[in-house]
This record gives C-alpha cells, sequence and structure tokens, in this order.
C-alpha cells in the first residue's frame, strides 16, 4: 500500500508494479488518483488518516505501507498512527526533517526515509569528478560507481593492493561498451573503465577522489 500519489509516492509506486507487485495506491486527491488508475494495479481515492475508511480498505492483511506524504506533516504522523493502529506489518514513511523523522519513528514507523536528503548526497558526490553515482546507508558504509584510478590502469586488482591500501573493495568493473562483470583479485583494469566499489564513508570518499587524469 502507497499512501500519497506525489512524485515520490508515483515514483514507488511505478518502481514496485514493474517488479510485479500488487500495490493498492490511495490519495485524497480524485484527479491523481484518476491519472494513475491505468498504470498502477489498485487505486482508490481515501484518506489514510481516517480510521473506519482504512478498515474498510482491510489495511490490516497489507503487508508493507509506504507513506509517501512529506510536505503535510499532520496527515504523514495521522497516516502512519492509523496504519500502526489498523495492524500493518510494516510501515515505511517519508521525512522532511530529522524532527519529522523522529516523531515518524516513536509512532509505529518501521523505517523513515529521507529522499531529499539522500538525493542530495547522490548528487554531491556526482559532481565530483569521476563519480557516476554514489549511495550511502546509515551504518557509516557507501557504495560509488567511479571511473578508475590512474593508479589501478595495467594492473590486476591484487597487483595494485586496492583492497589493502585504500580499505575498500571493488565489487564490479565496466569497461567501456561493455556491461559490467563481478571483479576478482585477477581483474586487471584499464584506463576508461568503471568501478563499482564498497567500503566505509570515508574510505570510499577518498578512493573515488584519487587522480584520474588521463597519461596524456
Amino acid at each position: 500500500m502507497v499512501v500519497g500519489l506525489g512524485r515520490f509516492g508515483t515514483a514507488v509506486c511505478e518502481s514496485l508494479v514493474r517488479q510485479g507487485v500488487d500495490v493498492l495506491a490511495i490519495d485524497t486527491d480524485e484527479r491523481r488518483v484518476q491519472k494513475y488508475a491505468d498504470e498502477l494495479t489498485h487505486t482508490v481515492v481515501a484518506d489514510a488518516t481516517d480510521g473506519e475508511a482504512m478498515r474498510q480498505l482491510g489495511v490490516g492483511s497489507v503487508d508493507r505501507a509506504v507513506v509517501a506524504i512529506g510536505s503535510d506533516i499532520e496527515a504523514s504522523v495521522l497516516s502512519v498512527i492509523t496504519l500502526h493502529e489498523a495492524g500493518v506489518d510494516r510501515i515505511y514513511a517519508k521525512a522532511i526533517t530529522r524532527k519529522h523523522g523522529k516523531i515518524l519513528a516513536s509512532i509505529g514507523a518501521d523505517h523513515v526515509i529521507y529522499p531529499e536528503y539522500v538525493m542530495g548526497q547522490r548528487v554531491a558526490h556526482m559532481v565530483t569528478d569521476g563519480v557516476a553515482d554514489y549511495l550511502e546507508f546509515d551504518d557509516e558504509f557507501a557504495i560509488a560507481r567511479c571511473s578508475a584510478p590512474v593508479e589501478t590502469w595495467d594492473r590486476s586488482l591484487a597487483d595494485s593492493g586496492v583492497r589493502t591500501r585504500h580499505t575498500i573493495t571493488v565489487v564490479g568493473i565496466k569497461p567501456p561498451g561493455a556491461p559490467f562483470t563481478y571483479a576478482v583479485p585477477e581483474t586487471v583494469v584499464e584506463e576508461g573503465d568503471e568501478l563499482v566499489v564498497s567500503g566505509r564513508v570515508g574510505d570510499v570518499e577518498r578512493f573515488v577522489a584519487l587522480p584520474r587524469a588521463s597519461r596524456a
């Protein structure tokens, strides 16, 4: 179940449908519901803060719910309370501030999501030369997609000692025009290759900052 068909909620719904998941999407705005009626599994005009309406929809049998309301904090909070009281197994809720997130967590949200903060982090790293994508987790762990630094060129991962020297793991490698493949110690890195690396946030940030200038 997804509550709220704004940009975030719609993106969640569309991704779930592509994965073959049955989705019940609700919103108080009839125009939004009608707009996505043909694209999503089920769409209903309903108020998630109305306990009786939620019971009539049978939300107690819903495995997971995403409260995608952001700007209306009161509606966000009341929706989480209503779904929690209705017996929804797991609730994911969007927050726009840390304070908002703490409130949601204290009233029944199992996972609090900060989409603007997460996207801000990704963009901040992506504008750095050589970084194509970046994802940071709550436990100080990160994954990044970046162009291979000069010190790794024409050498296997074992020879360059990337894991030992930088305390990161090269998960995958993508030569130009070729698909990603899993990296092994014998994998040879060439100029122009892209790497997927993982490790502690500080270690990953230092690795993606290494020189990548062409030898020319």
